[in-house]
């Protein structure tokens, strides 16, 4: 069975595109458009241009499963959908233009998904998974296999960028009232207090940048998907403290991580609270989340 996935993200809009045999899933292909659909609320409220950016993202994209005879498909939003003020209608009229059924996500089950989707990959018995997506950061703390404690919060790295940010990249005082705001956020998890993690598996876009970012700087292979914590405050102020880059450093930049240049020192910024407070050395990128982990719950099941 091919089995075709969409997810409207804060940040990205993504469709991927899965074979599924028996119990087992094989990705084999994506498409994907930046759209920061979260840069489209005015005043919390969904606005005609998103709308209308969107739906010409999904007819594309159900152009392509119509010439390739994809019929089964299952479309989900998160963050930028779900907290907005005019959630219900905005979906109601994006489905009707496209005739796309769209699932909205609430927190607690895109932290489910994705705990699913990435403990697949990882072998990790005890953690913590964190999702940091444009507009929400989810974090998931487990025991043996079992989530043990779960969290939404309404914070991330395009939303924190458009709060703070006046430019590309951020200068130090802006960098510094990012993390103010992130460390206010996240003291809202107070049923993760007294909790320590060694290790963290991180999924989303951030940590794909963050990962690629490092690697390219402290010259560890590009495959290498574990990150020093330590190093990331010191990626912060290198790219985000000045708010202008040597020709070196924007070639970095570019090359290794040219749909996230907006967004990741935000991302980044969030993250770090996250590895201070919960007493990290190391995080590991994981390719697997919420997608593959709604057909591991909701379709193979």
């Amino acid at each position: 069975m091919i089995q075709a996935i969409i997810d409207i993200g804060s940040n990205t809009v993504r469709m991927a595109i899965y074979e599924i045999k028996g119990g087992n899933i094989d990705f084999i292909h994506k498409k994907k458009h930046m759209l920061g659909l979260a840069s489209y609320l005015d005043n919390n409220v969904m606005t005609r241009e998103g709308i209308d950016k969107l739906c010409v993202i999904l007819e594309e994209f159900k152009d392509f499963l119509n010439i390739f005879s994809i019929e089964n498909l299952v479309a989900f939003a998160t963050a930028a959908l779900r907290n907005c003020v005019n959630s219900k209608d905005a979906v109601a009229e994006i489905s009707r233009r496209t005739g796309i059924d769209i699932r909205i996500l609430s927190g607690d089950k895109e932290a489910e998904y994705d705990f699913v989707g990435a403990t697949r990959n990882i072998d990790m018995p005890q953690g913590m998974l964190v999702d940091i997506g444009g507009g929400s950061t989810e974090l998931v703390y487990y025991q043996d296999g079992e989530i043990k404690e779960k969290i939404s919060l309404h914070i991330g790295s395009l939303g924190l960028k458009r709060e703070f940010c006046k430019s590309v990249l951020p200068n130090k005082d802006e960098v510094d009232k990012m993390y103010k705001k992130a460390e206010d956020v996240l003291g809202l998890a107070t049923g993760f207090s007294g909790i320590k993690c060694m290790v963290i598996c991180g999924i989303g876009g951030t940590f794909k940048g963050t990962t690629a970012l490092y690697n390219a700087l402290y010259t560890k292979d590009r495959q290498n998907k574990a990150v020093s914590s330590g190093k990331i405050e010191e990626m912060i102020r290198r790219f985000g403290s000045t708010g202008k880059l040597s020709q070196n450093e924007a070639v970095i930049l570019m090359k290794n991580i040219p749909d996230r240049i907006n967004t990741i020192i935000s991302g980044m910024v969030i993250a770090d609270v996250i590895v201070k407070k919960f007493g990290v050395n190391k995080v590991i990128y994981s390719d697997s989340g919420v997608r593959e982990g709604f057909i591991y719950s909701e379709i193979i099941k």
